[in-house]
């Protein structure tokens, strides 16, 4: 989950830089054209941007994919060491209960003729 978390930190970092830097532009006692042309600036740089915050993305969702393969193949080996002890220990009881019900059944007595 943290991997996530970071991710989408990230995204909102950079979304947030963008909306800051033009929000300033905007708000700086600059000329119209001196503000046109830095606009113009950050605007070609936003395809660059754009691909950063993809490549980001991406390598946090390859490295969740990756956790949560991990997660997963260690919880089916604990899951089948789980069901090998549960079967494990049904045989034991089995074998004790089968000894516990011969030593206390009756001996068995010839057929009377």
């Amino acid at each position: 989950m943290s991997t996530k978390r970071s991710g989408l930190f990230i995204g909102g970092l950079l979304v947030g830089s963008a909306i800051g830097a033009v929000t300033g532009l905007l708000m700086a006692p600059r000329t119209g054209k001196e503000t046109r042309q830095i606009l113009k600036k950050s605007a070609d740089a936003l395809p660059e941007l754009a691909e950063d915050l993809s490549s980001s993305v991406q390598l946090q969702a390859d490295r969740l994919s990756e956790s949560a393969m991990r997660n997963w193949d260690e919880t089916l080996i604990r899951l089948k060491d789980a069901i090998a002890a549960g079967l494990e220990a049904t045989q034991r009881e089995r074998q004790t209960l089968s000894e516990t019900e011969a030593e206390l059944s009756p001996p068995s007595r010839p057929p009377l003729r």
